[in-house]
């Protein structure tokens, strides 16, 4: 009874490390990690404000690769660079909480390394 509990409690856990759908990385982030959300998207909540991370998602997309539409009031940003799509979203929650959200696709394909190397590119230059 006791082994199915316990099974039933980390199985959710043990199925999202198979399937590699949690992915930590790091202390770049502030007081929160940052997590894959599927195959092609890395998301955290920081507490970095708004408009710093707007400004260096500017500043890092624009360094990176062409902008293809950018909205500051939705917090939007799609770029293209080396062949890969990237859809940068930031949420604000309330003053002191902030979501980033990085997605990137090469050739439908997708491609989560670009995504982290933005993400952390971007609350890197937002301190």
């Amino acid at each position: 009874m006791i082994k199915k509990i316990i099974i039933l409690l980390f199985f959710p856990f043990i199925l999202m490390n198979i399937c590699g759908c949690l992915f930590i990385v790091g202390g770049a982030v502030g007081a929160a990690g940052a997590y894959a959300v599927s195959k092609d998207t890395i998301q955290a909540d920081t507490d970095k404000p708004y408009d710093a991370l707007w400004n260096a998602a500017l500043t890092v997309s624009r360094i990176r690769g062409s902008i293809k539409h950018e909205d500051m009031n939705r917090g939007f940003i799609e770029l293209e660079t080396d062949s890969t799509r990237v859809w940068i979203r930031i949420i604000r929650f309330t003053r002191a909480t902030t979501r980033l959200r990085i997605s990137a696709r090469k050739h439908h394909l997708p491609n989560l390394s670009l995504a982290q190397e933005f993400f952390t590119k971007i609350t890197e230059q937002a301190r």
